[in-house]
């Protein structure tokens, strides 16, 4: 069997969709190797600098002929050029993790995945780029797909629900936490905090700075806890769509002074930034599937979470916070509580949660992905 994996995002994002194509890369080409198959992986790189991911064991097919934007806006209007004569390989499945699919010649047989239907839910929070694309192209994608992947049970149904896919053709592989993610010694934690200027305990809150992310909230609910809490938020995560409100109410709280905008941080800082923070505050309006509050928990940190969309499914655990509702009082009882419990029951939670989000590995994501691989060619 070979496979061709479009691995475009994560040649030009870290995080979100780019994150889940490297992983996912990385952990398809040992199973791969080891059942005598094919990997492949296709980007654009019209300028020959793209940096995809290294993949021992994979065959890299970078395009470079034209740039990918200008093949990507024809595709727009004209189902040509053909993927698989981009790709230069007549591969037995094409995965496309980015939602939509390209034109493909007939008969060959696609994947794509659909990480969450939040276009559809929030399209007031959406990017009007990327709303108008996956309004266009998604429910045609879909339609054509021979499988389709997602990452939550609760995101298949709302894909069947919403695009009238058949869920016999809709398979859930979760996400998974990578093994950098651990609790850090104090050592790391202190070069960390050094770095990145925190200099007093800290809540901390991570995601794209973006109104789904409902970051506005995270500061109230912090300065709501007053003289409970003398400490710092810490915001880590990339300026995103309609980002000014968010920056405008940060300069404007009366504790402006002790926010830290960390915008986006280092990977190799993150399992420490997890480590030394009191808790993740998560209030997500909606997740397809949350994977934050996983590596908190797996660097032994305490999570207070919303039930946006997936996060209760993917968050069923007693080492997460779950306040119900998204009332700032609700949420400063459930932090002062969480930040008052005493060392045992500290502890306890940390193990809890460690324990839980172990479960959560990226080699299972892709064993799974592989199985949808085969089940397509039996």
């Amino acid at each position: 069997m070979e496979v061709c994996l479009n691995i475009q995002a994560a040649v030009s994002r870290a995080a979100g969709v780019g994150r889940y194509t490297r992983n996912l890369a990385q952990h398809l080409a040992p199973l791969a190797a080891s059942s005598g198959d094919r990997l492949r992986l296709f980007y654009f790189d019209f300028q020959g600098k793209g940096s995809p991911p290294a993949v021992p064991g994979a065959d890299l097919r970078p395009f470079r002929l034209l740039p990918g934007r200008l093949v990507e806006g024809v595709w727009r209007y004209l189902p040509w050029p053909d993927f698989t004569a981009l790709a230069g390989t007549d591969s037995d499945i094409y995965h496309f993790p980015n939602f939509v699919s390209p034109p493909l010649r007939r008969g060959r047989r696609s994947v794509i995945t659909i990480h969450d239907m939040s276009y559809l839910r929030f399209p007031r929070y959406a990017e009007p780029g990327n709303l108008r694309r996956l309004r266009r192209f998604l429910p045609r994608s879909a339609a054509r797909s021979d499988a389709i992947i997602t990452i939550s049970r609760f995101s298949a149904a709302e894909i069947a629900t919403e695009l009238g896919v058949d869920p016999a053709r809709i398979h859930v592989t979760y996400l998974g936490v990578e093994p950098r993610f651990r609790p850090t010694g104090d050592d790391a934690v202190k070069s960390m905090r050094a770095e990145l200027g925190l200099d007093r305990p800290y809540l901390l809150t991570v995601g794209t700075l973006e109104p789904r992310k409902n970051h506005i909230f995270a500061v109230e609910v912090w300065e709501r806890l007053g003289e409970k809490f003398d400490g710092l938020l810490a915001v880590a995560g990339s300026t995103g769509w309609r980002a000014e409100p968010i920056l405008e109410r940060f300069k404007n709280s009366p504790r402006a002074g002790d926010i830290r905008l960390l915008s986006y941080v280092p990977e190799d800082l993150l399992p420490a930034l997890y480590s030394g923070a009191e808790a993740l505050l998560f209030p997500s309006l909606y997740e397809g599937f949350g994977l934050p509050p996983l590596e908190a928990l797996a660097c032994g940190t305490p999570v207070v979470s919303s039930e946006g969309g997936a996060l209760p499914e993917i968050l069923d655990t007693p080492a997460v916070v779950r306040p119900g509702v998204l009332d700032v009082e609700a949420w400063r009882d459930a932090v002062e509580n969480l930040l008052g419990e005493d060392c045992l029951r500290r502890r306890e939670r940390r193990e809890t949660g460690r324990q839980y989000a172990a479960r959560f590995s990226w080699a299972e994501t892709a064993r799974m992905t592989w199985e949808v691989y085969r089940g397509l060619l039996a």
